[in-house]
């Protein structure tokens, strides 16, 4: 698609670099998985940039579709916050919060202007070094190097940049490149592997599509116009045209005698992985990380305003939990086992074994995500408001680890999402059966019918029997007067929605449920399944057990918690 060169930077351009940028990491992530030995040789620094990004893009994306109705568009504030925040409730891993950070920084200064609607070459100056700054202050111990290096020689390339938004942007590329070319010869353990820094190489690719937003040009990436195929050239030959290539050390890589990722940091080093974003206050979180500094390394944590992304590598991954828990209430907690090999001494993990099936199931809440975890599903949260995208549940279906994967999207919004992520997965070698799941309680009716020892094809389609004799409804509070199927609404009316219309219209939770479920029962069912929010009455549940106990013989009722899950009550009639 081509873009339209400008020379300032707006609310078009915040949309069209994130697009172009993610469509970059998206081309150049296994190449940036290939090359990623620090801080820890976990091959995933590309994914984990691209999903980070992707979260960042779609935020910007839900801010323009809210002014698709109207004739106004976003401000440039409204796009950089958008995009600060997607970022940093999507931040993966160490380069991802780093990357966070970098564009929590740049929305700092891009937004000051208020209500305006663009800055030019002398604003996108400032926000790259805020964003540089901001990243390293974010990071405990920074380490010259690595991504924080390859920000800052941007930032400082920016400066001595004169003209408009385009001719800055293009020397901060230009000085990154030069930055990440030189990160082997500053980061000993990217010497020894022969290849550049991972996470500086994904931020080189970012600012690559910020070059293209305002140029409409493509920027030139050496690695594909480089006539030199991988392995027509020695290694001597090629470890000496690395230094003024940044992207031949990728190539690098493959022709050594143990791999890029055979070599980490040289010394033992914490088994886990932690993330998880936190609501706390500065005071708070000034505590955590003095706590967390002491109980590991790799230590980031990025965010204010009230939301924080932590990110730590440790031995105790519990004690980093219950440091988020004195600070404030942690959620979206990720713990990754680095592997039996341990990867910081450089010994190489020993490869695990796929299993032949697995279930992949997106959740809403934490206690479902418990629920079904302990069916032994592969959960992915989806927070009120925060669905999922495509490359998170990628990453959900390699983590299952089996040759065949059922997915079950759990939501009817999500299946032009999931679509997409099975077809990547196919491409991958995994057979991805997706079953057109709308709610989670049909996910539960799935998983009770789910038997691994019988041949998928036969699995699958009980799987999506199941679903299919399952009538979902849910309970929500109408946020605004509209029409529905059942009348008019206003705000505050409880909504009692079955099989994804608006049935009932009533003024509390309880009448309303009652009514939904007396309507479900009308066709028959042999169980109910009631799953609480946090948000819902506390009798709620009791009622209706009750009630199905009087009113429905030979009719059972099982009733799970399903935490902050953004309905305040879902029902399923099997």
């Amino acid at each position: 698609m081509a873009q339209v060169p400008q020379t300032f930077f707006d609310a078009l351009a915040v949309r069209t670099w994130c697009g172009l940028a993610l469509g970059a990491l998206g081309r150049a992530r296994e190449e940036i998985d290939a090359i990623n030995v620090y801080p820890v040789a976990d091959g995933d620094t590309g994914t984990n940039l691209y999903l980070t990004l992707e979260s960042a893009a779609t935020a910007v994306e839900a801010v323009f579709a809210g002014y698709e109705t109207g004739s106004a568009e976003p401000s440039l504030a409204d796009a950089v916050h958008a995009m600060a925040h997607g970022a940093l409730i999507g931040a993966r891993g160490n380069s991802g919060t780093i990357l966070a950070q970098l564009l929590r920084g740049m929305a700092q200064v891009l937004s000051q202007g208020g209500g305006a609607s663009h800055i030019d070459g002398s604003g996108l100056r400032l926000a790259l070094r805020r964003a540089a700054d901001s990243a390293r202050e974010a990071v405990a111990h920074p380490v010259e190097g690595t991504v924080l290096t390859v920000a800052s020689a941007a930032a400082e390339a920016a400066e001595g940049a004169e003209g408009d938004c385009a001719a800055v942007a293009r020397a901060a590329y230009e000085g990154a490149r030069a930055a990440l070319a030189a990160t082997p010869g500053q980061l000993e353990v990217l010497g020894r592997a022969g290849v550049v820094d991972a996470g500086g190489r994904g931020l080189v690719a970012v600012l690559g599509a910020l070059v293209e937003a305002f140029t409409g040009e493509a920027v030139r990436e050496a690695v594909r116009e480089n006539p030199r195929a991988p392995g027509t050239v020695s290694e001597g030959h090629a470890r000496a045209a690395a230094v003024s290539d940044p992207w031949a050390h990728a190539r690098v890589g493959a022709v050594s005698d143990a791999g890029p990722c055979a070599d980490a940091a040289g010394t033992d080093g914490p088994a886990y992985e932690v993330i998880y974003l936190l609501e706390a206050d500065d005071t708070a979180v000034h505590r955590l990380r003095e706590r967390l500094d002491v109980l590991g390394d790799s230590l980031v944590v990025v965010g204010g305003d009230g939301l924080w992304n932590v990110h730590v590598h440790v031995d105790d991954a519990g004690a980093a939990v219950e440091a988020g828990v004195e600070a404030g209430r942690p959620y979206r907690i990720r713990i990754t086992h680095f592997g039996l090999g341990d990867v910081h001494a450089g010994r190489a993990r020993a490869p695990r074994e796929r299993v032949q099936r697995a279930v992949v199931a997106v959740v809403p809440g934490e206690g479902l995500a418990g629920l079904y975890a302990e069916a032994g599903a592969t959960t992915v949260l989806a927070r009120p408001g925060e669905p999922p995208a495509s490359g998170e549940l990628v990453q959900a279906l390699r983590r299952a680890h089996a040759r065949e994967v059922v997915l079950l999207p759990n939501d009817a919004e999500l299946r032009h999402t999931a679509a997409a992520a099975a077809e990547q997965a196919r491409s991958e070698g995994i057979r991805v059966a997706l079953i057109p799941t709308r709610s989670a309680v049909q996910g539960i009716a799935v998983l009770a019918v789910h038997e691994s020892g019988r041949r998928f094809d036969e699995d699958v389609v009980q799987m999506t029997s199941a679903a299919g004799a399952t009538r979902y409804a849910e309970v929500v509070v109408a946020e605004a007067q509209s029409w529905t199927t059942a009348g008019i609404c206003q705000a505050g009316d409880v909504l009692g929605l079955i099989d994804g219309d608006v049935a009932v219209i009533g003024p509390d939770v309880t009448v309303t449920a009652t009514a939904v479920l007396d309507r479900m029962l009308q066709a028959g069912g042999e169980l109910v399944t009631l799953v609480v929010g946090d948000e819902a009455p506390g009798a709620v549940a009791e009622h209706l057990e009750a009630r199905v106990r009087e009113s429905y013989l030979a009719v059972d009722t099982v009733v799970y918690r399903g935490g902050r899950q953004g309905a305040l009550l879902l029902i399923g009639v099997e």
